[in-house]
């Protein structure tokens, strides 16, 4: 089983720190780091050393606090920036330089205003330069999403000669359809003569909303490794959400892929990142939203109280959230009401809730959300009335 393991490589704090108004002293990113260790990540990519004398000492002091997971520090594909992530992370008890270059001819020709064959030199002598300071060293081919597939193919190969152990296939605007981005990670295992002494890794955005779905196309087609954030924070529209491929794995067993993530911590964590970079969390985002195990239509929620699979595939407490909620609204049915009566301590019969029913809906017609405060006031006053 081990061939069967997706590594997490985890980088809201670097990746999802890039976020407007996200940005975190050293502190807060030791904090989270900590925590991420704690989840069970295997990778923290904790920053772009070169960047910021700040980054520089965050990437430096995680690196002497954790563990257990590898600390990765980001570069460009220039000496300099290899330097300086090689000198942060000379603490790390496992260290990982990540270092790359754009592939797209987008990228080589608007950005760099080269060729493929000098940026194909350019990949090789960065894998080199990182050597130097790590035997642990990722690729990444930027924009590979939109990169021609033989030339990647190239590319990876000769990275992985001069020494790359993990190579990034990043979708980097999130272009690719799930079925187009399995397909060229599937186009590598098959065509790269040395794929075998390197893992591929998933780096996926969400433009189009499919980052998390590209990233369990690429898994399914031999990718070993997906990077992602906490609340799928990142560039633009952000980037695979880890609580979401976590649970898509663990949902799926017949798939044989697994993490080493511990899913009841899920919640805590998203709670954690949310408040630490003052970024709240969408109410209906899988997994860890507010709504996640809220049921307000009166379908669903006659359905789930009689059993609770019947609306629900995940339990809360699986990923460390609070009980599923039953939320009364005009949509809502007098099942729920009785239920919601009842945890009031009313266990009231047909009838009542017949009757009652009818004074809910008045109620709910005119307010968002019918809360247990109005439940209370409807129950006094329907008893008072039929005791006197």
């Amino acid at each position: 089983m081990a061939d069967k393991k997706i590594f997490i490589f985890d980088t809201t704090l670097r990746d999802g720190e890039q976020v407007p108004g996200c940005k975190l002293n050293t502190r807060e990113k030791i904090e989270i780091a900590l925590a991420l260790e704690e989840l069970g990540v295997d990778i923290i990519e904790a920053g772009f050393p070169v960047s910021s004398p700040g980054d520089f000492e965050s990437v430096s002091e995680i690196s002497k606090i954790i563990k257990n997971a590898t600390v990765c520090g980001l570069s460009r594909a220039v000496q300099k920036d290899i330097e300086v992530a090689g000198e942060a992370l000379k603490h790390a008890k496992r260290g990982r330089i990540h270092t790359g270059i754009g592939t797209s001819d987008s990228h080589i020709k608007s950005k760099f205003n080269s060729n493929r064959e000098d940026i194909l030199v350019r990949a090789v002598q960065a894998v080199k330069w990182a050597r130097n300071f790590t035997d642990d060293v990722e690729f990444y081919a930027e924009d590979a999403g939109r990169t021609d597939n033989e030339y990647l193919a190239r590319v990876v190969e000769a990275v992985i000669a001069a020494g790359a152990t993990t190579v990034n296939i990043p979708d980097t605007t999130g272009y690719c359809l799930p079925a187009q981005y399995g397909e060229k990670i599937a186009f590598l295992i098959n065509n790269v003569s040395n794929v075998d002494k390197a893992v591929l890794s998933c780096h996926c955005h969400n433009d189009l909303g499919l980052a998390t779905a590209n990233s369990i196309s690429g898994a399914i087609r031999g990718a070993r490794q997906i990077e992602c954030t906490i609340n799928g924070l990142g560039e633009r529209a952000g980037n695979t959400a880890l609580e979401e491929v976590v649970m898509v794995l663990k949902q799926h067993p017949t798939l044989g892929l697994y993490t080493g993530i511990k899913a009841e911590r899920l919640n805590p964590i998203s709670r954690l990142v949310s408040d630490t970079m003052r970024m709240p969390v969408q109410p209906n985002k899988a997994i860890v939203g507010a709504n996640a195990f809220s049921h307000s239509s009166g379908i669903h929620q006659d359905g789930f109280l009689k059993d609770s699979q019947t609306y629900e595939i995940i339990r809360p407490e699986e990923v460390g959230a609070e009980t599923s909620k039953i939320v009364l609204t005009a949509r809502s049915g007098r099942s729920a009401l009785a239920y919601r009566f009842k945890n009031l301590g009313h266990d009231f019969n047909r009838n009542d809730i017949d009757f009652l029913y009818e004074q809910f809906l008045s109620l709910a017609d005119k307010m968002k959300e019918v809360r247990d405060n109005n439940l209370i006031a409807l129950a006094d006053s329907y008893l008072q009335s039929h005791q006197s």
